[in-house]
């Protein structure tokens, strides 16, 4: 159901809640006109508390289909680096109707999370053997498919991969399915852009998966590429997430840890979101923050891994923008994601309250509306707010959900966030299209036994 003209009961703006906002979109879901306070009684009236959906920067569909299969202890210590394995295990199976399925059921669960964007890194490229398919770009167009699907936008990142270590060391066995040369993958983008350029709910970006699996050689000719493209898409790398990753760096550059190579060597903007940046010291994460690059971090994922707690307080105090993803799906909820960011910050200085920003500050609001729009500027998506000019991607929280029974105003985000979750959602909006209505998706009893068929069937090979 597209709308045209709506009345929000109770919203959130940019300059804070205000009660009785009528909206009028455009022809393309656009807030053309807002009035507040509004007596205009002709609009259909939605009850609840009105706020931007936030954008999920961060995502690997193909994991949504092992959640809890890595939560058993090995012979030895685990870490990120034996949950890869189990993950590459698990990869290697999967087909183009396999991902599309699972991309699927995950895209709706994250648009009942309350988010109305993907950003999705994808690196599964080829066939289990390695083998290109007959159309390059064929496992991230399922992608593109699957949100079509599912009804949320997307910002597709296919992933840059070509070695397997730092100074272009040889790619493994569980990698042959991620890795291309510049040419192969140029081609893929340029597919990618035909298919998504006019599409308003689609846009495209590059993914250099780290400096571990591509040279600064490549990343530069590839950029070139996408500029030639889009000067101002989006690059988005994984970067410091674990120590082990900032040891090999440091070794084999000579001194430089993973943030200060990136930034002594690329022309590092606010179009570029630096996936985790776990493990920087007081220098590197001041430096990031001037550059304008947006941290892109994936608190409950991080905690999952055991990858470490990034340096919030001291970024945020420095004027870096923020961004959340979901990364592997162990959770797909940005209210917990925000609540384990700032979690984490409270376990490490035996505080609370840490990120609020200031004295008499909803916690809840302050990471909110910091992840709306570093979300909307690392999706290259014009999103964020509710205000004129911006996309109508919005969620609707539940007033009869038993955490918000009486809240008002910020106490709405922080009850939510750090109480009731994804189970208040009711509606999510995406360019005025309901897709998810009192709690469920418009798709979602076909979307889940495709995805159920999918399970099942790889669960027997």
């Amino acid at each position: 159901m597209t709308i045209r003209n709506i009345s929000l009961n109770s919203a959130l703006l940019p300059d804070g809640w205000h009660n009785d906002v009528l909206i009028e979109l455009d022809g393309d879901g656009n807030i053309a006109a807002l009035q507040h306070n509004s007596d205009d009684s002709s609009a259909p009236k939605i009850d609840g508390f009105a706020i931007p959906a936030v954008p999920n920067v961060h995502s690997h569909a193909h994991q949504r289909a092992m959640t809890g299969l890595a939560e058993v202890s090995g012979p030895g210590a685990d870490s990120f680096w034996t949950w890869r394995e189990v993950m590459y295990g698990f990869a290697g199976k999967m087909g183009p109707d396999e991902l599309e399925a699972i991309a699927s059921q995950l895209y709706v669960e994250t648009l009942k999370s309350g988010s109305s964007i993907i950003g999705e890194f994808q690196y599964l490229h080829h066939q289990p053997d390695g083998t290109p398919y007959d159309e390059t770009a064929e496992m991230s167009l399922r992608c593109l498919s699957a949100a079509e699907t599912a009804g949320i936008a997307i910002t597709i990142l296919p992933t840059l991969y070509n070695y397997g270590g730092f100074g272009g060391q040889p790619s493994t066995d569980g990698q042959r399915r991620f890795v291309n040369d510049a040419e192969r993958y140029l081609g893929m983008l340029e597919t990618l852009n035909k298919v998504s350029g006019n599409h308003p709910l689609r846009q495209i970006g590059i993914s250099p998966h780290s400096l571990r699996a591509a040279t600064k050689e490549l990343l530069q000719e590839v950029i070139t590429g996408l500029n030639d493209l889009d000067d101002a898409a989006p690059i988005h790398i994984h970067i410091a997430e674990q120590i082990k990753e900032v040891d090999d760096c440091i070794a084999w550059s000579g001194g430089a840890r993973p943030v200060d190579y990136m930034l002594g060597n690329f022309d590092v903007t606010g179009r570029w979101c630096a996936i985790h940046a776990t493990h920087m010291t007081d220098e590197e994460t001041d430096a990031l923050a001037r550059s304008g690059c947006i941290a892109g971090l994936c608190p409950t994922t991080e905690a999952n891994l055991g990858d470490g707690t990034f340096n919030a307080g001291r970024f945020l105090a420095a004027g870096g923008a923020i961004a959340l993803g979901s990364d592997s799906h162990i959770s797909v909820s940005p209210a917990e994601d925000i609540r384990q960011l700032e979690y984490s910050q409270r376990l490490k200085y035996h505080a609370r309250n840490v990120l609020a920003g200031g004295p008499d500050r909803s916690t809840g609001r302050t990471l909110f509306e910091a992840a709306a729009s570093g979300g909307a500027a690392a999706m290259a998506q014009n999103v964020g707010a509710i205000e004129v000019g911006k996309r109508f991607d919005v969620a609707i929280l539940d007033p009869s959900h038993p955490a918000l029974i009486g809240r008002t105003g910020d106490q709405v985000l922080d009850s939510w966030i750090f109480s009731g979750g994804n189970a208040c959602v009711r509606d999510v909006y995406v360019a005025g299209q309901k897709v998810v209505e009192d709690h469920r998706h418009i798709r979602e009893d076909q979307i889940l036994a495709n995805f159920r068929a999918t399970i099942t069937r790889l669960q027997k090979d």
